[in-house]
């Protein structure tokens, strides 16, 4: 699995192709996913929870209609790391949608890491608590589904938080997090971001993702 990443990480940095995707969550009541597909989008990953009590009411019509209109798509779970164990949190988003399975369609499921408005900073963690909680969800999913999650974060956030740990570089696909023209500076350690979410607006609804290397790539990380 590791060698497979590294090779995975090496060639999608090396590619000069990228595909273009977009994050969604309930906040998007409807989604035109034909007409996004059409534009070129070829992924999208979904929200469906968040800490060990929500599920995304929109989870479920956003992912058949994902698949419907012939994207590769994924599940996301936003943290709240230290309210519950990120193995209980990884079980919880695995029961409700964010499992992975070998049909060449579903991606890794994503941990969304960040800050939420009314909470501590970094959840009241500390850089290495932090970091803890991080492995202990990425071991707990990949224990149950053979995958790693995708991580994603900002700059910001993850030297915040993690101390800039380069804990998850062998292991963890990196999705960025930056709004503007380049992904910059990558954070923690990662050669290279495997999707940047380069915009807070996406034509279609939510956020824009891009892939950072070719279709068959992208694919053959829906296959692990």
């Amino acid at each position: 699995m590791k060698s497979f990443i590294l090779a995975a990480l090496t060639l999608v940095g090396a590619a000069q192709a990228t595909v273009q995707g977009f994050d969604i969550s309930h906040y998007q009541s409807s989604v035109n996913f034909a007409a996004a597909y059409s534009s070129g989008a070829r992924f999208v990953i979904i929200k469906a929870t968040e800490g060990n009590t929500y599920t995304d009411p929109k989870f479920s019509s956003h992912y058949t209609g994902a698949t419907n209109a012939g994207f590769i798509r994924g599940g996301y779970h936003f943290a709240h790391p230290g309210e519950t164990t990120g193995a209980v949190q990884a079980d919880y988003f695995i029961a409700h949608g964010g499992g992975w399975s070998n049909d060449g369609i579903t991606l890794p499921g994503m941990l969304d890491l960040e800050n939420e408005s009314g909470y501590a900073a970094c959840w009241g963690l500390s850089q290495s608590a932090m970091v803890a909680w991080i492995k202990a969800f990425s071991d707990r999913y990949h224990s149950r589904t053979g995958r790693y999650p995708m991580l994603y974060t900002n700059p910001s956030w993850w030297t915040s938080c993690t101390g800039n740990s380069n804990a998850f570089v062998n292991t963890n696909p990196l999705v960025l997090a930056r709004y503007a023209s380049a992904p910059g500076t990558i954070p923690g350690g990662w050669p290279y971001q495997t999707i940047w979410q380069n915009s807070d607006s996406y034509t279609y609804g939510g956020d824009s993702d891009i892939f950072n290397g070719s279709l068959d790539r992208l694919k053959a990380l829906a296959l692990g």
